[in-house]
């Protein structure tokens, strides 16, 4: 059996390069272990640029009609509610100014759904390596499921197989991988009504996130230590959850919701990770295969389809198909765009991540710090909107760093502005 291109992993990442590659009438297969795709807390913020990415897939409409939630703001608060930083989406250049808060699940079915008819999806799929020529160069991949084993050949094999990516490691590509020394629980909240906006509480434990979802729930992220769920009986749960609202008085109003659902908590390890390149010949990493960053700064999923986009747009289907020399080009095109910007988005998701997430000494002064001189600077605010945004990106200088340490004084600064009243 032969593609065009054979796409490992049917996550957000697999399914928008299958559908944009298609549209390039490239014949795609695309292959997943799963028999039925797993529920999972994760890529429920979508940028706008992202919004602007489905906009062109013509799938922006039929996302919005799932109830996703449109959101102007992104807020930094203290445990009170009162606003630290607060980033207005709406000042933002172009056609593009809101966040989408939508379901992961949401978000794979419409870019599966309607898919070019060259394009076809196969559940239940181990991928058990590439094939190689021998030279090296990749030409498609082993597959085991529920006809047997068999080799698929192809032009150009998307590793979009997540972060352990099994074919990653086969074609001998490096990754350095960092834990962060803290976790993430998150809670699917149903029933509460929450402010249009994301917001990250910076409170005594680190980092409490809240934003809402369709369907009138909300996801509530709680920083926790690795251990420290581990053994909990359902009263040592309920302490906890006291705990919580007792030190971030701003989300006692989910309290009675958030204990009801305690039972439904995902825990999930967090990660920073980063792929020595992106491509080797015949294959391209995509997603959670070649970068991983920290969920604080909302940027992971958005720089998967970031991924599929700058990948179809340097492949087009000839009458023959696809030549070597064809995706050669492609994937030096793909890598040299894409390089640079993922590691802006580590940077800026890094130093996001620590502002609000460290818990002592000089990391959490450092972080109120800079989080008082970017509050107070309208330009240190707007670059700061238009690279989290992914609208306009243009990385923090040397002499941006100083201005939010307060080792320069920037003349666009304002004086601090008293905090505001707690939202409710």
């Amino acid at each position: 059996m032969s593609a065009d291109v054979v796409v490992v992993g049917a996550g957000a990442g697999g399914l928008a390069a299958a559908r944009a590659l298609g549209a390039r009438g490239l014949r795609v297969l695309v292959l997943d272990r799963q028999r039925t795709p797993a529920s999972i807390a994760k890529g429920e913020i979508l940028q706008p640029e992202t919004v602007r990415i489905l906009d062109g897939w013509g799938v922006l409409d039929a996302l919005r009609a799932t109830g996703a939630c449109p959101v102007d703001r992104l807020a930094i608060r203290d445990p009170q509610g009162r606003p630290l930083l607060a980033l207005d989406y709406g000042t933002l250049p172009g056609g593009y100014r809101q966040i989408l808060c939508a379901d992961y699940g949401d978000l794979r079915a419409v870019l599966a759904d309607g898919l070019p008819a060259t394009v076809e999806i196969r559940w239940g799929q181990r991928v058990t390596g590439p094939l190689c020529a021998a030279d090296g160069r990749v030409t498609g991949v082993r597959v085991t499921g529920g006809d047997g084993g068999q080799e698929i050949r192809a032009a150009l094999v998307v590793a979009a197989d997540g972060m352990s990516s099994p074919l990653r490691k086969a074609v001998g590509i490096d990754v350095e991988r960092r834990e962060y020394p803290h976790g993430l629980v998150a809670f699917d909240v149903p029933g509460v009504q929450v402010a249009d906006e994301v917001s990250a509480y910076r409170t005594e434990r680190g980092l409490c996130l809240v934003y809402p979802l369709p369907g009138g729930r909300c996801r509530v992220y709680v920083q926790v230590t690795p251990d420290e769920f581990r053994g909990r009986s359902t009263a040592d749960l309920a302490d906890w959850c006291d705990r919580l609202l007792a030190g971030v008085p701003a989300v006692r109003p989910l309290g009675a919701a958030l204990r009801a659902n305690l039972h439904r908590r995902q825990l999930l390890a967090v990660y920073r990770l980063r792929a020595a390149r992106l491509t080797v010949p015949g294959l391209a990493l995509l997603g959670e295969a070649a970068h991983a960053v920290h969920p604080m700064a909302a940027q992971g999923v958005n720089s998967s389809l970031a991924d599929a986009e700058t990948l179809a747009a340097g492949l087009a289907a000839g009458a023959g198909g696809l030549d070597d020399a064809v995706v050669d080009r492609a994937l030096r095109d793909y890598d040299a765009a894409r390089r640079p910007q993922l590691d802006h988005v580590a940077t800026v998701s890094h130093n996001a991540a620590r502002m609000i997430t460290s818990v002592s000494g000089l990391p959490r002064l450092l972080g109120a710090r800079m989080m008082r001189r970017t509050a107070a600077n309208p330009r240190l605010l707007g670059l700061t909107a238009g690279n989290l945004s992914g609208t306009n990106v243009r990385p923090l200088s040397l002499v941006d760093r100083m201005y939010q340490l307060g080792l320069l004084t920037d003349r666009h600064a304002q004086p601090p502005v008293p905090a505001g009243p707690a939202t409710k």
